[in-house]
């Protein structure tokens, strides 16, 4: 059974999916296309190349009113657990299956589908995003025996700090930016949200009052200690403290009080890209583990949306997948030799230009699904000196506050952090154990490590191991290859561009080595 499945919303993307293995997720903002961007033709087209015959199924995921469509929801809708549609079509000449459901459920189902299979008799999934905030408890056939509502908006609200604080968000209506929210949780770990005073606690508690922030209702907050007070200002970063803590409490209180202890948790919705949250629920102790895919946002959505036709017309929502399931790079131009010199790859060698200072974009094979740059798509660099950060944040023109990610090599992970745990994709946070590492600790202290092993990215390890066999230790940053508010890198042009534009020093595209003359 070959199964197309689209989220037609922000984030849009297609996932095929044939006879329960994820053959490829395709998000539009890939290949620098702005971020966010829905479907379009150009991503229709690549899949279309990529699989020898028609779908048996096409799945298209629900999505809310729109201005230009007031009068009804795409599809099966924005939320609700129940609705459910499928009808034969024709598809290109070919009768297929049509099949649609929520964008709620399409988060559900990315959940199941995508988490180990187990024995367990009952699971507890977690959907918090923009809009959803809510557990649902799932029997062994995959049915929810309980739904428990907590907060609405939760992601949405996150965000709307950042928009309230910030003086260029307008108080005309607006709904809260999709990128505030990560920058608010790198804020958030400059403050302690004990120091919050009388003022900050009030506004914090008045955000999470409110009936909604879609629009956000920022003139409403004028008379507001945070209203346009700076994002970097000491009051920003305490109420994100405090918002932090106060959002995952509200949570944590509602599985403690209303969900049986010792179930597997599968966390989905784009707050599972908090790893300050993430590692917060395996401390909790409640539940026996916690599992979050690398596309939890609504990257994943036609995923979950595959699933659930999988689910619907088989029985069985699990699904095969790799992490590294996008688009093969596209070599559309050679790089000019007057300005770079190709080489074969040696890995010793560049480990040595990337211990001596040298910022390098390393390509290989196919793009990584989901947000997170996985050593597929990045940019490497040594993690020792505080200036790294300084320099990669200036070549990616983030804000200086943010912090980057290190990749590290599985057999070092105890050695530089605690905790040894494995977590291929980036999504806890831990602390680091020394000062060595400067480039990659965050003011808290803390880190989000990507853990690489031989079996889970060869080509990272082998030159991780190199890394570590010249300098003592398998650890570099390692950040998204990609032009400021658009999707990874996929073309030539594009990474020469990129470069030659940025001062990157090197580029690695599989096993070649091209250096600035």
């Amino acid at each position: 059974m070959l199964v197309f499945a689209f989220n037609p919303g922000h984030d849009g993307a297609i996932a095929v999916v044939r006879d329960h293995e994820l053959l490829y997720s395709l998000e539009s903002e890939k290949d620098s296309f702005r971020r966010y961007s829905r479907v379009g033709v150009q991503t229709v087209l690549d899949a279309a190349q990529l699989v020898d015959q028609l779908p048996d199924v096409v799945a298209l995921g629900g999505w809310h009113r729109e201005r230009n469509s007031p009068h009804r929801s795409v599809a099966a809708g924005y939320e609700g657990m129940e609705d459910i549609e499928q009808r034969p079509m024709r598809f290109f000449g070919k009768e297929v299956r049509y099949f649609t459901s929520s964008h709620e459920r399409s988060h559900f189902m990315m959940a199941l589908g995508m988490a180990p299979r187990g024995d367990d008799p009952l699971r507890t999934v977690l959907i918090w995003e923009g809009l959803t905030g809510a557990f649902y408890l799932v029997d062994r056939d995959h049915r929810i025996v309980h739904h428990v509502p907590v907060l609405r908006e939760p992601g949405g609200r996150f965000a709307f700090l950042f928009a309230l604080a910030d003086p260029t968000f307008p108080d005309t209506p607006a709904p809260p930016r999709l990128g505030d929210a990560g920058k608010l949780m790198a804020l958030a770990a400059y403050s302690n949200p004990n120091d919050a005073n009388a003022e900050i606690t009030g506004a914090v508690n008045r955000l999470l009052r409110i009936d909604t922030v879609y629009p956000a209702p920022k003139k409403d907050f004028r008379d507001c200690v945070l209203y346009n007070a700076g994002i970097e200002s000491p009051v920003t970063k305490v109420a994100a403290a405090l918002l932090s803590r106060r959002i995952f409490t509200i949570f944590a209180d509602a599985a403690q009080h209303h969900l049986p202890g010792g179930t597997p948790l599968h966390i989905s919705g784009g707050c599972g890209l908090n790893c300050d949250w993430n590692s917060m629920w395996v401390g909790l102790g409640h539940f026996s583990s916690v599992f979050v895919p690398p596309c939890t946002n609504d990257s994943g959505s036609a995923i979950g949306t595959a699933i659930d036709a999988l689910a619907t017309l088989t029985g069985d929502p699990y699904i095969n997948w790799s992490v590294y399931s996008g688009l093969e790079f596209v070599h559309d131009k050679q790089p000019d030799s007057v300005t770079w010199q190709r080489t074969a790859l040696d890995h010793g060698m560049l480990a040595q230009a990337i211990g001596q200072g040298q910022v390098i974009a390393w390509v290989q094979g196919r793009w990584e699904i989901g947000p997170r740059a996985l050593g597929h798509r990045s940019l490497l660099a040594e993690p020792f000196r505080a200036a790294t950060k300084d320099r990669l944040n200036d070549i990616k023109q983030r804000e200086d506050y943010r912090p980057i990610a290190p990749c590290c090599r599985i057999e070092d992970v105890d050695i530089v952090f605690h905790s040894g745990f494995e977590d291929p994709y980036m999504l806890y946070f831990r602390k680091v154990r020394s000062d060595a590492v400067r480039a990659v600790t965050h003011v808290d202290g803390s880190a989000r490590v990507q853990t690489v092993g031989q079996d889970t990215n060869a080509a990272l390890h082998t030159l991780l191991t190199a890394f570590a066999d010249r300098y003592g230790v398998g650890v570099l940053c390692n950040t998204s290859l990609n032009f400021s508010g658009h999707g990874f890198i996929n073309r030539m042009s594009d990474l020469t561009r990129y470069c030659e534009s940025r001062g990157v020093d090197g580029m690695v595209v599989d096993d070649q080595w091209y250096q600035r003359r």
